[in-house]
């Protein structure tokens, strides 16, 4: 299982959101390429990177990214904002992967081309949802769309990648939802990355039992109730 500590950001600092809050911010530094330095010596598989702003419509890190990614060796994957086309082609320039949400929901078709010029290792499908019911934009805008129909939708047109995130657990510390990760994991051929309320330790055996692809770090590691040394022993 991949350890994958996430860096969000917002107006260059690294912050955490509560359900995606961006009212309730926690900011944990003003060094983004010092916490890349940090998690990749750490020994993380791969760095998650959340433009906040642009998910948002406030801004964009595109600069301070680029600045990220030639601070480190491991691979990296870019949320947050990559709505359009060229935006999604513009940003594989420059990372490994990207993770699309309300694109994906929004223009199917033009997905389905992205798919057939880069490969499905390339595209990540965001399935965020609550409880259940997808939602994009930015965890603002809630829909009726299934979160284990649209995966299934997703697999059949051949995408295999995913980021799972009940956003009800996301930054609370509460515990992954382990319900949801199993009904995803089980569906054939669909390697899923676990996201959104890892507490402790005691959570990653539990990711791994489902199977799941990888784990997002994120408000544990940075409150220090986790590292990634002792998740990589467990992976």
């Amino acid at each position: 299982m991949k350890v994958i500590p996430a860096i969000d950001l917002m107006d260059g600092h690294v912050v955490r959101l509560y359900k995606g809050d961006p009212n309730q911010k926690t900011i944990y530094s003003d060094d983004p390429i010092s916490i890349a330095k940090k998690w990749e010596s750490a020994g993380a598989d791969m760095i998650h990177l959340v433009d906040l702003d642009a998910t948002l419509g406030l801004g964009s890190n595109l600069e301070l990214i680029k600045k990220i990614v030639t601070s480190v060796s491991i691979p990296i994957e870019i949320a947050g904002g990559l709505r359009s086309e060229l935006l999604i082609l513009e940003a594989l320039k420059i990372v490994d992967r990207v993770v699309i949400g309300t694109f994906a929901f929004k223009e199917p078709e033009l997905l389905q081309n992205l798919l057939s010029r880069l490969g499905s290792e390339k595209i990540v499908i965001s399935v965020d949802h609550k409880d259940g019911d997808i939602v994009t934009h930015g965890w603002q805008s809630t829909t009726d769309i299934s979160l284990i129909d649209s995966m299934k939708e997703f697999l059949h047109a051949g995408f295999t990648e995913f980021l799972l995130t009940n956003v009800n657990r996301d930054g609370t510390l509460e515990g992954p939802d382990l319900e949801f990760l199993e009904e995803a994991c089980d569906l054939d051929k669909a390697n899923v990355i676990a996201s959104g309320g890892i507490s402790n330790i005691d959570d990653i055996p539990k990711v791994k039992e489902k199977n799941a692809w990888g784990v997002i770090l994120g408000k544990a590691l940075y409150e220090n109730k986790i590292t990634i040394e002792e998740t990589k022993k467990l992976s």
